[in-house]
């Protein structure tokens, strides 16, 4: 972790919210000097707080419904080929519009989020392209009702 103090925090805030501000906009809001605004920014960048910048989708070109997907798959006869198993089909399912993040458990499981327009167009999707996987041993879904926090989530990951 980078530690961060008051001020990066509150440039980051602002970036968060609107990446579109410009030096003279921040260092207004922030009753900072531009020199100094820019200067932190720069810094942030250089000690890889800031990776890039880049946009959230609006409510329109998110996907409705959204479920985490776990996927449990038989352990093959040699063991020692799990993980490039379980490698194999995370690479797969990543390249797949709908779905939004993909990642691997300690537990040898692999975790989707997975998303659609409709209930239905999304269990077709995993029904498709995740229940149809050889070897899956075991499929649980769960999907989300509502967010507390991070909805902007599905804007920042869906494929377009």
């Amino acid at each position: 972790m980078v530690y961060l103090d008051d001020l990066d925090r509150e440039i980051l805030k602002l970036l968060r919210e609107d990446a579109r501000l410009t030096i003279s906009e921040m260092s207004e809001r922030l009753d900072k000097p531009e020199s100094t605004i820019h200067f932190r920014i720069k810094k942030l960048i250089e000690r890889g707080v800031i990776e890039r910048y880049t946009i959230v989708l609006g409510k329109s070109a998110r996907p409705n419904e959204i479920a985490f997907v776990v996927l449990e798959l038989e352990k093959p006869v040699i063991e020692d080929f799990l993980d490039k198993y379980l490698e194999y089909v995370s690479r797969n399912l990543a390249m797949l519009p709908n779905i939004l993040l993909v990642g691997k458990t300690e537990e040898e499981r692999i975790i989707a989020l997975v998303g659609a327009d409709s209930k239905e167009k999304l269990l077709k999707c995993i029904e498709e392209n995740i229940k149809s996987i050889p070897s899956v041993k075991n499929v649980s879904i769960h999907y989300i009702k509502d967010f507390k926090k991070g909805e902007e989530i599905k804007g920042l990951l869906m494929g377009i």
